[in-house]
Formats: structure tokens, sequence, C-alpha cells
């Protein structure tokens, strides 16, 4: 898919050529799955950009500013998902705890939601599939993002409320199964509504619980109506006892529950039962790392079918989530070694061990002879000695040190870190890393472009410069690749957003620094920069940690530790080097906490020292940045001051400056660089747009002298000819800003 996105979006193919390759993507995923023995294939969430931007679509609940705009179609669509000149794209966020962004709905006041033209490429999704299992064993399941899980995603404009969505989309939902069963017939024999928001703390509130009961009460009569049995399915983590004892009740024929994430799902089970009348949908293998957890999912089911009293005819094994949150087929991985790939599972393995555990899995008498069940522990802290604790603090505070660093002047400019990757960028690395030139041919070119961005710098006007990371393809891999411990994939892609895929490094043994990672690159960056400081370029720990799959037999905090004493290594070595600017990249510290809220200050707790032990290491003078992506801060940001970075980063432009407003109120009393436009999307903001957005920063109550003027992400998904006049754009609005303080 992402070829064909990219290719028609720059007018290399038309709609109909994207729209045979979504088709074509479809069609082998549903084949892949009869092929392995699924008997249940789940059909809907495939997507052209978004599943959470799509069912948006289905339901007329368009941006207001795309509505003004006349956009229809693939246009509003994409607009909505990229922007273009004079209309933002919606905002991005994590899909839950996953290193997935799903699209932030934008729902205006006195919308009334209904079923648009976009329900045809959903009910086309099902009768192509159905055409494929035609005549097997195997039966097709419509996948729908469940109502009100999709209502609480949404932003609504006042006065519309919550409550006020969720009551005119169930009509919507309802007349969604009656296209369903006009297009389909009986191709499509169940519908599996998606609920993650039941694993979220606020699902024990009165008012969500109330909400869920009246929602699929109704969706259940027009369900019945039409012949389907409806499927709740819940993934990402365990859902309390209060919310699974409301759960059960609902009147649908079967709840899936996910086995491998969270704590007590199995406990819950066992103690409370499960109800006769339905079935149990067992997310007993994890959808969401790589491992061959046949004899965990085996241990799990077998202590359902033992102690909770679920009968194995009433029992459908399942992985615990979407696969697409893993790479597709370890088959081609030619070189991976033949060890670790006996004990790993890529989407088309998992169905394997979805089918084997269903098959092979006996009931046990003696449950007290199965062996522990390994699940992620993503809570408990790492042990630290006295003289590892004392490494968490820098020798001075914020206050005392912030002078002794670069002076620059108000609204300083700089970037986040790489510039565009350029296809001669991309075919010197294929063929280094395929030994088809030396080591001296490749630093060659990477030398020359490290001297070509600086230049750029240069002649556009910023104050701090980066090099442009012209040796990285990824942030992830070119630090994992250093580090022992850990191993790549040659085709391991999995879904970020839209068409930006990445390959999570794989965590098998204790990570340790094998040799310097970044300071060659720096050392030829700031001489070419002369007396302009260069940012060394790191990624955090916890990010590192959080776009890896790691391993399970030890707790996510203390693999975090083992990387931050490599960073930590590396931090000395750049400062040795003469690194005045450390920037040690955040981008996916919330990805990973806790949907559960007692549960998250737990994991920020190992995160935050995770991130000072690695930097805390540098002088009072080395100025420390920290970048984070798109998330929501209002809950974390006490964790955020503690990290006691010297300069923090954000992804601010789609949000219209609400996370400025979280850092204000709080007190956040640091220097900070608001994002001030979208490098997600391919439009160059003019100087006056970008004045107006510097502006704005001036009614979020922060000190305006701690405030930096950047992009909102690196600039590597971009073109030279948009990075370039945008930059420029950047710098004479924070010049322009810099007169307009100074004259007031």
């Amino acid at each position: 898919m992402k070829e064909a996105l990219e290719k028609y979006w720059a007018k290399k193919t038309s709609e109909e050529e994207l729209l045979a390759a979504y088709k074509s993507v479809l069609e082998q995923g549903v084949k892949d799955q009869m092929e392995a023995g699924i008997q249940v294939i789940g059909v809907g969430d495939h997507t052209l950009y978004d599943h959470v931007l799509d069912w948006a679509e289905r339901f007329g609940l368009t941006s207001k500013r795309v509505k003004e705009a006349g956009l229809t179609g693939l246009d509003a669509y994409f607009t909505q998902a990229r922007g273009r000149d004079g209309i933002p794209a919606l905002d991005m966020t994590k899909y839950f705890d996953s290193n997935y962004h799903n699209m932030v709905p934008e729902v205006p006041a006195g919308v009334e939601p209904k079923l648009t033209g976009e329900v045809e490429r959903f009910t086309s999704m099902l009768s192509w599939a159905g055409a494929v299992v035609e005549g097997s064993s195997s039966s097709v399941a419509a996948v729908v993002l469940g109502p009100v899980t999709l209502a609480k995603l949404c932003k609504v404009e006042a006065p519309l409320t919550f409550d006020g969505l969720l009551s005119s989309l169930v009509g919507c939902y309802v007349s969604l199964l009656g296209e369903m069963k006009k297009a389909c017939g009986t191709a499509v024999r169940e519908v599996q509504f998606h609920e993650p928001w039941l694993v979220k703390t606020d699902a024990k509130s009165a008012s969500t619980r109330a909400a869920y009961e009246k929602v699929y009460s109704e969706i259940a009569k027009a369900a019945s109506s039409h012949g389907f049995a409806v499927n709740v399915a819940v993934h990402f983590d365990s859902v309390d006892a209060e919310v699974y004892e409301y759960v059960v009740k609902l009147p649908v024929q079967r709840i899936t529950l996910d086995f491998c994430r969270g704590t007590g799902m199995l406990e819950t089970v066992e103690k409370a039962g499960f109800p006769a009348d339905k079935e149990l949908g067992a997310g007993v293998v994890d959808g969401r790392n790589i491992w061959k957890n046949k004899k965990d999912a085996q241990t799990m089911l077998q202590r359902l079918l033992a102690v909770a009293g679920v009968d194995a005819e009433r029992v459908v094994v399942s992985p615990s989530c979407s696969l697409q949150y893993v790479p597709y087929d370890v088959r081609f991985e030619t070189n991976m070694s033949e060890t670790l790939k006996e004990k790993v599972a890529f989407a088309v393995q998992k169905l394997a061990v979805v089918v084997d555990v269903a098959k092979e899995t006996k009931k046990e008498a003696n449950v007290a002879a199965l062996p522990a069940v390994k699940i992620e522990d993503n809570v408990s802290a790492a042990s630290m000695t006295a003289a590892e604790e004392k490494m968490l603090t820098r020798s001075e505070d914020f206050v005392t040190r912030r002078p002794k660093q670069i002076k620059v002047p108000a609204f300083p400019t700089t970037t986040i870190g790489s510039f565009p990757q350029t296809a001669e960028l991309r075919r010197i690395r294929l063929a280094f890393k395929q030994k088809k030139v030396s080591e001296e041919e490749y630093n060659k070119v990477i030398d020359e472009e490290i001297e070509r961005v600086i230049k750029a710098q240069a002649d556009i006007g910023l104050d701090v410069f980066v090099h442009g990371e012209p040796e990285r393809s990824d942030m992830v891999e070119h630090f994992g690749v250093k580090l022992e411990g850990m191993a790549f994939t040659q085709h391991g892609w999995v879904q970020s957003y839209g068409s930006r895929y990445v390959r999570p490094p794989i965590i098998f043994d204790t990570i340790k620094r094998k040799e310097a990672m970044t300071v060659r690159e720096f050392k030829v960056a700031q001489k070419a920069a002369g007396d302009v400081p260069v940012k060394g370029m790191l990624t955090g720990p916890v990010t590192i940690l959080n776009w890896s799959f790691c391993r399970t037999d030890v707790s996510r905090a203390s693999q975090a530790l083992e990387v931050a004493a490599a960073i930590r290594e590396e931090v000395k070595d750049l400062e040795d080097a003469g690194c005045r600017v450390i920037q040690v990249d955040e981008a996916a510290l919330r990805e990973r906490m806790p949907l559960k809220t007692e549960d998250a200050p737990k994991y920020m707790d190992w995160a935050v020292k995770a991130f000072r032990y690695s930097t805390a290491v540098a002088k009072p003078s080395t100025q420390i940045v920290t970048h984070m992506c798109y998330s929501s801060f209002e809950d974390i940001v006490k964790f955020i001051d503690e990290m006691d970075a010297d300069v923090l980063t954000i992804e601010n432009s789609r949000s219209g400056n609400e996370m400025l407003a979280v850092l204000a109120d709080y007190g956040y009393s640091k220097d900070v660089g608001p994002g001030v436009y979208d490098i997600h999307s391919p439009v160059i903001p003019t100087q006056e747009q970008l004045v107006q957005q510097v502006d704005r920063l001036k009614a979020s109550g922060l000190d305006l002298a701690r405030i930096w003027v950047n992009p909102d992400c690196g600039l590597k998904t971009r073109k030279w000819d948009e990075v370039v006049p945008s930059l420029t754009n950047m710098v004479a609005a924070a010049k322009a800003m810099r007169e307009l303080i100074t004259s007031a």
C-alpha cells in the first residue's frame, strides 16, 4: 500500500489503480488466513490511510474546514490526513498504547451523522472477501470500530458532547448493518465490534457503562434482525473486574478478551466465571510481539478450560489484537539466524500458532502442574544500586546551569534532526550494507551530504544546526545495529501511519554499546559549521525500547536501563568531542504507558529514570534537548518536568497549541520548542502563516524568553524543494517576532 499511495499522491497513478492495489492487498490477506486454516476471517480494518478516519468518513464526520472547501471523496479523505494549502490536516495521536498513529476526527457542532458513499468501500471489502472464501470452510466476520470507542476518539465542538455524538451515531451503526445485509447477503455471519476503550480506567465509570449497555442493546436487536452474530472484541490490556461484570452481560453472542497484555485478565475470568450463553474469544496469541508464545498460549487456554469452567466448544482462539502491529512473514528474512528464526513468528506464522493452539490444546485436570505464563512486564521497576541512583541527577539544577549554556537570540530557530533522504542516500546505504562499496567510499558520500545540509542551514539562517542524519534510515535502527543484543530484519515493516512504515528491531539479549555511534558524523558537521553549535542527535532509551520488539523474560524497565547505560556513554563521548547541545529524542515516551490510570505512574517512574540515567552525565554547560511526538501530555506533564531536559520540543502545529496551554497551566519553566508547522504535510507554510503561528504562542502563557521556533518533527520524509522554503519562511517569522518584541 505504501508504494500505491505515494504514486497516487505524486499523480503517477489514477484513483482506479490505487483502489485496485487496495483490493489486491486485502485479497492476499484473506487468502493467507484461509491457507493457514483460520475459520473466521476478520475483514474491514484494511485502510487506505487510517481506520479511525475511515469510520469518521463513513458516518459523515468530516471536519468543518474540509466541508467548507467543498471537498469530497478521496480529496476530502486525504486532505484530512495530510492537509493541503490553506487547510491544515487533522491532529494525530497514538492509538491507545500502540506504535500506530490514528487521526483525530473533528466533529462540528450541529453535525448529523449519516451513512455516506464511503460505506460502499467497506461493503465492497466484505463482498470481495466473501468471494475469496466461497466454497471453503472459512467465513467472513465484518470488523467495525465500535461506537463508544469511535466517539471517545473524536474531538467534538461545543456544545456537542460525547453523549450527544454517541446518541446520534447509534442510528448509523444500525443502518450500517442493514447496508451490509443488502450488499453481502449470507457472506457475512458475524460482526466484530472493536471496543478497546473498555480497557481504559474510564470504562469503570457509571456513564461509560450506561453508554455501552444502551448502545449494544440497540445494535444487538438490529444485528439479530439481519441474522448477524455480534462479537465485542477488547484488546491492548486486561479488562477491570468491574468492567468485566457488565461486559459479559451485554446481549451479544461472543466476547473476545486480550490475555496477553496487562495483568489479571486470566484471574478475573477464573474468579468470576464466564456466562454459559456466550462464546469466549480467547486472545491468547500475542498480536503485539514477535515471539512464538505457543506454549504460553496453550497454558492460558488450559487454565481457561480447567478453572474458568468454559467448555472447549464455546472457546474461539484468536490473536490478542489485530496483527497489523507485527511484520508480515518471517520467511522473507533470509539473513536472520536460524536460532532466532525458530523463536519468531510474524503475522503469517501467528496464524499457524492460532490454529495449532486451537487444535492441540487439551484440558488439563491438574492445574497446579501448569507452568507459569510469561506476560510482558511493563510496570515493575528495575533494580538500581545506590551508586546508580546518584547517577540520575545532573550536577546543577536548571536555573543554575542554563546561563552557562549556548547563547541564542529571542525565538531561536533550529530543526528536530533529519533532513530529506534522497534516492542517492538510500542507494549508497544499501550498497554499503551489501558490501558493494567500501567504508571509505560510503563515508565520503555521507560527509558530502552533511556538508550540504550544514551549508543549507547556514544559508537559511538557523541558529542551531543539525547534521541531517544522512547515515540513518531509521532513528532506532541506526543505534540498534551498533548495540549488542539487538537484531534487525530485512522486510519486517510495520505501519506507523498512512504510508509511513518502520522496521522495529528485536531485542533478544543483554544490550551493550560496542563503540561510539554518532561521534564521527558530529565532528564532520561541527567542522563544517564553524562556531555555530551543531546538535548531537541520539534516540532515547525509552523510545528505542518502545519501538522494538522486546524480551518477555526480563522486565521492560531493566531493558530500558541497559539501553540508557549505552546512551549515557555516547553522551559523554559527544561532550568530549566538543558537542554543546545534545538532543535525546523520546518520541515514544508515552506510547507504551499503561492504559489504566493506576499503572501509569509505575511505568513513568522507570521511564523517567532511564532518560535521566542516560543524560545526567552531561556537564552543566551542555544543553540537553528532548523531542516528543504526537501525544496527549495532560496527565504526564509532571513526569516530563522530572526528566529535567533543558529544552522540550513537541509536535504542536495540528493541536492548536493545546499542549502549550497544558505546560503553562502546570507551570513548566524550562525551554519549549513547539512545532510551528506540520512536516507530515507537503504544504509549504507562508511567512505570514508562520508569523501568525509564532504570534499565537504569546497566548500560551509560557515565558517568551523560553520559546524556540522549530518544525513539528524531522524532515526526512519531505523533499528539498519543500524544506528550504518552509525553513526560510520559519526563520523570517522568528526574526519578525524578535523585532516586534524589541519594539514593544
